[in-house]
């Protein structure tokens, strides 16, 4: 991914941060700038091609996540034993 594009997805997720959203449309959002942040993170460790990729869906992911977590304003605890209970954060 050139440079240009990940600048250019990256200025217009924060340009629609500010708008009214809908829970869509926030975990959509989320998803674009994570994954965008994930491949800049990548690019700016010189990351071989396979590592890119597995950024961008990692940051996808975890943007998708805070997304859907600032929208409820929960988050998910660990228990200790492998389960999670959800919890005002």
């Amino acid at each position: 991914m050139s440079k240009t594009i990940a600048l250019v997805l990256a200025v217009s997720t924060f340009a629609l941060a500010g708008c009214q959203l809908t829970p869509q449309d926030r975990a959509n959002l989320g998803l674009l700038g994570g994954a965008a942040g994930g491949v800049l993170l990548a690019d700016a460790f010189d990351a071989n091609p396979e590592w890119t990729i597995v950024a961008g869906v990692a940051g996808a992911t975890i943007g998708t996540l805070v997304a859907r977590n600032t929208q409820t304003g929960n988050c998910a605890y660990s228990n200790g034993d492998g389960t999670y209970s959800v919890r005002p954060c």
